[in-house]
């Protein structure tokens, strides 16, 4: 049997470690200007809002569309990140 509370807070906690982590790559976009850094703060941040909604819903409607496109969009953008990355270190 499935305690709810400890379900909230768990989700809690992880959506606490995304913003979390996001702010630490922010810290380091902002000693480096390097753009990867700010896309993995804006994919965590995506994920921690993911992860936020899934909370405040219960996670019963963790199927629906709109939950998918926020994970899809956050892993979309370390991807372009990526690859904007590597395209400019062969061009030099």
């Amino acid at each position: 049997m499935e305690d709810p509370s400890i379900d909230a807070f768990i989700w809690g906690m992880i959506t606490m470690a995304y913003l979390i982590a996001g702010l630490f790559f922010l810290r380091f976009w902002a000693r480096t200007r390097d753009g990867l850094f700010a896309a993995f703060a804006i994919a965590f941040w995506l994920l921690a809002a993911n992860q936020g909604l899934v909370a405040l819903t219960g996670g019963s409607r963790e199927e629906l569309t709109w939950f998918y496109l926020l994970r899809l969009t956050a892993f979309l953008v370390i991807i372009g990140a990526i690859v904007s990355k590597n395209r400019r270190v062969r061009g030099r």
